[in-house]
């Protein structure tokens, strides 16, 4: 189990606390023992920005666990003031190392305060617009990126204001445990799944799934669940309760796609997932992603990906 702690202070934006929290939290419900939430601050107690007071706060941990997830939220106000007597308490926890070998996460100016902590120094990172020049006056070594809504660097994790946590915490909870389970957050959460500005398209977990339709809905929920199964035509419809015919029209004017379209494309993003992470032979991969063959897999891959199969293999093996 990953604790993710969150370190608050007097006057904190509540968006940037709670859409990472929300987002965390939904996680540790789909994956049992993934992640633990804990709220520490320099004070046992914080009033938010919007005047709501947080209570029975932990204080600040003497150390974090190796991977522990340490989430630096913002605060209301033009600037950070390091000198105000909470702050420069959270700094100087920082600055003695009690983060140690922490995932850091910073939102909106919880950038600033891992800057004045030199924490960002050499790195690539980004906060809200309103504190892009605030940053880089304290953080002179940092490449502050503008127009950013999170930069990765190592282990550390800078985002734009309020609702880009969010994004982040999508983001990191898709790398440790699974895009489609980001997807099926960022769903309920009824929010886009952004992806990191290096990756090349999004993700087949949420493609063609920007409509309001319950039945395709319903049906594409059917298919992420289990690629594999068997999908025919009627199958489908049974999901939806309706009639084949219809179904591959409302899939048609609210997905963009056919049903087989949306179950191939799930089956080859499985079976990259696959490729990726096991070490199964390519026949036995086309069998568990619900292909007929290793034949019939290498045919449909090619209509959405433009290197074949073995090319993900031999990536992998480069990379160990």
């Amino acid at each position: 189990m990953v604790d993710v702690v969150f370190a608050v202070l007097p006057q904190v934006v509540m968006l940037d606390v709670a859409g990472p929290a929300d987002a965390f939290c939904n996680a540790a419900r789909r994956v049992q023992g993934s992640y633990r939430l804990r709220f520490a601050a320099p004070t046992p107690s914080v009033e938010a920005a919007a005047g709501l007071t947080l209570g029975a706060l932990e204080p600040l941990p003497d150390a974090l666990a190796p991977g522990t997830i340490l989430v630096l939220t913002g605060v209301s106000g033009e600037r950070i003031d390091p000198a105000e007597p909470a702050t420069r308490r959270l700094i100087e926890w920082l600055r003695g190392g009690a983060a140690g070998e922490a995932l850091l996460l910073c939102v909106c100016s919880g950038s600033v305060l891992a800057a004045h902590a030199g924490l960002l120094a050499g790195r690539a990172c980004t906060t809200h617009h309103a504190h892009t020049d605030e940053l880089r006056r304290v953080a002179p070594r940092a490449r502050v990126l503008e127009n950013r809504i999170f930069v990765e660097d190592g282990p550390v994790f800078t985002s734009a204001g309020v609702t880009a946590g969010l994004d982040l915490a999508l983001h990191v909870i898709g790398a440790q445990l699974g895009a489609r389970v980001a997807a099926e957050i960022a769903r309920d959460l009824v929010v886009y799944l952004r992806r990191a500005g290096t990756d090349a398209a999004l993700s087949p977990w949420v493609m063609h799934r920007n409509h309001l339709h319950p039945a395709v809905h319903r049906v594409q929920d059917a298919v992420s669940r289990n690629p594999a199964a068997r999908w025919g035509a009627a199958e489908l419809a049974a999901v939806a309760c309706t009639g084949p015919r219809n179904l591959a029209r409302l899939f048609a004017e609210h997905a963009r796609c056919s049903p087989l379209d949306y179950v191939q494309l799930l089956r080859v993003a499985l079976a990259r997932q696959l490729l990726t992470h096991s070490r199964l032979d390519l026949e036995r991969v086309a069998l568990e992603s619900g292909f007929r063959s290793a034949r019939h897999l290498r045919r449909v891959w090619a209509r959405w990906e433009e290197r074949p199969p073995s090319a993900l293999r031999t990536q992998r093996i480069v990379a160990q």
